[in-house]
């Protein structure tokens, strides 16, 4: 079977055991703060196992793209070094919520692999449970009596809570689980060990093809298991390995999953994959790096700087490193590999095919940039490399390794391959210690600690009336401590809640829940954790059991529900006036101004801009009301022609907001008509990635102070000319004239450099072979670098010390002759940055000539005799 018959088998094996066959989520998670990207099958049922929601089905299947490069699942540096982990991959998997359990998994799983893809017994292995003490846990007996009656005892291994327990996280539904590993090794090496004895030691050719995980207990805060009301089952199989022994390969990345990458690749490079082992691990990562790259953005996450961006970022470059270290691809590479992975995957995920030209302007200008930083991470290299070479030293400092990877994205493992090439090594023991105390920094910055739920009432989902009323009576459900750089807060879960918690780029409510003896309790924000809308407060309420008012802030919701309905309004007008091909990438929306994120090749014009903020507050003029379907299919809202939001998983009733022509997919608040939003106006429009733009705007009050500010400046601009009538002539007519002063003085200035240059030669004194010169001059800074360029030109094995001050301000000039930074190591910007310090200032510059400014002018004098003491 090729891939796509082998991914439509496991599909249909489970629809025929009834089954509902749902779509992947995005790769990207949104509304969970415990995971950046879906690293498992079952994160999209995270709610129903948690029972913050009820389940898609009773018995669910579906192929799920996942990653993992971050947190406890980190595979990232073995991809490409051995054969069969990845960064994305597929996970076939099969769910039961409290629906069957352990005897139908292990059965269906047995027949599918053995009856169905026909693999041979004699080949398979199962793990069970065996138990931990730790734990008070007994070994997985009913478990292995249901294995017992289908498979030889010898082949049931007993397996570690390491290998055989489960768990979704620290705390959270968990579970013994049993795992199936295939032999895919020759007879010959078959009959020298057993395959049982390879179970579970990372061996290549002996691999976990599927896990069954039955979850049965809750972990709580304090480590302590609880029995769950009712059993699942969670299983994944991996679709890569299942590939691999179903087309009878050695490895992964032999199957016609990466085959089709990896010839493109060969073809690109004109090296044979398997020939050379760093060429063929490089192909192997690159090969890799793509997809996971290319489902991320399409899923709606572009490389950034920041959580899962930087992420996205990392993984591209390391790909791009690999091709341009052992590939020789000196240019933009990657993104060529896009139109073969579309046309491989987009049959199952037709998401890939719709953002296919976004994806590739990204990668294209992440590869652009990224191949900038290594061609100047190298010349950086080179001189050190030098000064090491030059003072008899065979490592170099840990901290510039540390520096260059840190500051300007310079891999580590490219530095020492550059100095092993030049018998040189890298202090690693510093850049360690250097990186250990990055990592205390950022788990610093980012240490969270919570409580388990205290639970008052039972109940599975939080009810929302905040869409037709700002004030509920409430009953607390559940509430924990959460502890955040030290900053003690509670989270507060309501059996009703008139607050929107933050999602779909519309941040949280705010307001106060009061008790019946009028003592108020203020909510500072709400966010949605998995499926629970969770109010944040700094003072848990004196009697939680109670009842109480929940208030929304109804200013700032006001606020809020005007720049929602204008970034839907917003959106309606960027197509009407661009084209269609533009589509939200993200939005944020606040009380205070929106941001709208969205797909258009090109920077918009003046011209466009204006055209758009027409149409808004024509819309707007029209008052056009509200037209809101809360529980509509989501195939007959896709009829209606309504937008989606980027990477966003939809279920199968949605909610949606009409403005006349405007019709979007939505669960934000809004306006009731459009008249209430008053008045539109764009502030800036800006590129934030390739083919991405960014708009943003304020409404309302907000746009009217904006407007009335412009005004209010005009007028005054207005005022200080003759000309009344035309403002803007009499501001050129100005501004030329001020042009022509600036010459005036620029010559005047050239000819007082000129006349002290003649001065300032009497004074230049040799020192060691050296003529230095440190003066202080009456000039403004532009006309102190026209006299040191002049100095320099004109005098020999010059070093130039010059500094000017306006009485408040220091500034200090260095200049060098070429030949004395060769010949001397004197460095206009190293000595820059030593002098700078008497004036308490910094800065820095070229090797002949830097720059520097501080706040203390009378430390001049000071600096200027340093550098005499240099010199001497």
């Amino acid at each position: 079977m090729n891939s796509y018959e082998i991914r439509k088998t496991f599909l249909d094996f489970f629809k025929e055991k009834q089954h509902k066959i749902v779509s992947s989520a995005p790769m990207v998670v949104k509304d969970d703060p415990t995971l950046m990207f879906t690293n498992a099958g079952m994160n999209q049922f995270k709610d129903a196992f948690l029972g913050n929601s009820p389940a898609p089905a009773p018995r669910v299947a579906d192929t799920q793209k996942c990653l993992r490069v971050s947190g406890k699942h980190n595979d990232l540096e073995e991809v490409g070094h051995d054969t069969y982990h990845h960064t994305m991959f597929e996970m076939l998997g099969n769910w039961s919520f409290g629906d069957y359990f352990k005897k139908e998994a292990i059965e269906w799983a047995w027949e599918l692999l053995t009856h169905r893809y026909g693999i041979s017994k004699e080949i398979l292995y199962v793990t069970v449970f065996g138990g931990d003490k730790s734990d008070n846990m007994p070994f997985d007996e009913e478990a292995y009596n249901f294995w017992k009656a289908i498979v030889p005892e010898e082949r049931i291994l007993m397996g570690s809570k390491k290998d055989n327990f489960w768990e979704m996280g620290d705390t959270g539904p968990c579970g013994p689980c049993s795992e199936i590993h295939i032999d895919l090794r020759s007879e010959d090496e078959k009959q020298k060990v057993a395959g049982k004895d390879l179970v579970n030691m990372d061996h290549p050719e002996v691999v976990e093809v599927w896990n069954l995980v039955f979850i049965e207990f809750n972990r709580m805060a304090n480590g302590s298991l609880q029995n769950l009301p009712a059993k699942h089952v969670d299983t994944g199989m991996g679709f890569e390995r299942l590939c691999m022994a179903l087309q009878d390969k050695k490895s992964n990345y032999d199957t016609d999953v990466f085959q089709p990458l990896i010839r493109q690749l060969e073809e690109m490079s004109s090296l044979k994959y398997g020939e050379n082992e760093d060429n063929s691990i490089a192909m192997r990562v690159i090969a890799d790096h793509v997809r996971a790259v290319s489902f991320a953005i399409a899923d709606g996450q572009l490389p950034s700087n920041a959580k899962a961006g930087y992420v996205i970022r990392r993984i591209l470059r390391r790909a791009i490193r690999y091709g341009f270290t052992f590939l020789n691809q000196k240019e933009p590479f990657i993104y060529k590999l896009l139109p073969v992975l579309v046309h491989q995957m987009s049959e199952t995920f037709p998401e890939i095919k719709k953002q296919q030209q976004l994806i590739s302007n990204v990668i294209f200008e992440e590869e652009q940039s990224f191949l900038k930083t290594l061609e100047v991470g190298i010349q950086m290299l080179e001189k050190v490399m030098k000064d090491a070479s030059g003072k008899g030293q065979e490592e170099i400092p840990g901290k510039v390794a540390f520096e260059m990877y840190d500051t300007y994205g310079f891999p580590l493992d490219l530095t020492e391959l550059i100095l092993k090439e030049n018998n040189l090594s890298v202090n690693r023991k510093e850049f360690d210690e250097e990186m250990a105390k990055q990592k205390a920094r950022s788990r610093q910055a980012a240490d969270m600690k919570t409580d388990d739920w205290i639970i008052l009432r039972s109940q599975d989902a939080t009810v929302f009336t905040g869409y037709d009323a700002l004030e509920s009576e409430v009953k607390i459900l559940r509430y924990r401590k959460l502890e955040t750089k030290g900053k003690t807060q509670y989270q507060l879960v309501f059996d009703k809640t008139p607050f929107y918690a933050e999602s779909g780029g519309q941040v949280g409510d705010t307001g106060y829940i009061e008790d019946e003896n009028g003592h108020k309790t203020e909510i500072k924000d709400t966010k949605k954790e998995n499926n629970l809308s969770v109010h944040l407060t700094n003072k848990l309420p004196d009697n939680p059991e109670s009842t109480f008012k929940a208030v929304v802030s109804s200013h700032i919701r006001t606020l809020t529900a005007n720049n929602h309905t204008a970034t839907h309004l917003l959106h309606h007008a960027l197509r009407d006036v661009l084209g269609t091909h533009v589509e939200q990438k993200g939005s944020l929306v606040q009380h205070d101004y929106l941001r709208f994120d969205f797909a258009h090749f090109s920077k918009m014009t003046d011209e466009a801009i204006a055209e758009v903020e027409k149409r808004v507050n024509r819309m707007i003029r029209r008052n056009i009301p509200q037209d809101e379907k809360r529980e509509m299919q989501l195939s007959e809202a896709k009829e209606m022609g309504a937008m989606s939001l980027f990477g966003e998983k939809y279920g199968d009733k949605v909610r949606v907001i009409r403005f006349g022509d405007s019709v979007e997919l939505c669960g934000g608040t809004h306006v009731e008509a459009t008249g209430q939003i008053g008045l539109f106006k764009i502030r800036s429009e800006s590129a934030i990635a390739a083919g991405i733009r960014r708009i943003e705007a304020i409404t309302a009050d907000k746009a009217e102070k904006y407007v009335n500010k412009k005004i209010d400046q005009l007028e005054q601009i207005t005022a200080m000319f003759k000309n009344t009538k035309d403002a803007v002539k009499s501001v050129q007519q100005q501004i030329e004239e001020n042009k022509k002063l600036q010459k005036e003085i620029d010559k005047l200035h050239k000819a007082q450099a000129a006349g002290l240059k003649d001065k300032l030669k009497k004074d230049i004194m040799p020192i060691n072979g050296v003529n230095f010169l440190a003066k202080k001059v009456d000039l403004d800074m532009a006309g102190v670098k026209d006299l040191a360029f002049a100095l320099v030109a004109d005098v020999e094995n010059l070093f130039l010390v010059l500094a000017n001050s306006d009485g408040k301000k220091a500034n200090l000039t260095v200049a060098v002759s070429k030949n004395l930074t060769e010949e001397k190591g004197l460095h206009a910007g190293n000595v820059i940055r030593d002098l700078a310090k008497e004036i308490q200032g910094g800065g820095g510059g070229q090797p002949h000539i830097a720059s520097a400014g501080g706040k203390n002018p009378g430390g001049i004098q000071s600096a200027l005799d340093k550098a005499h003491k240099l010199i001497s």
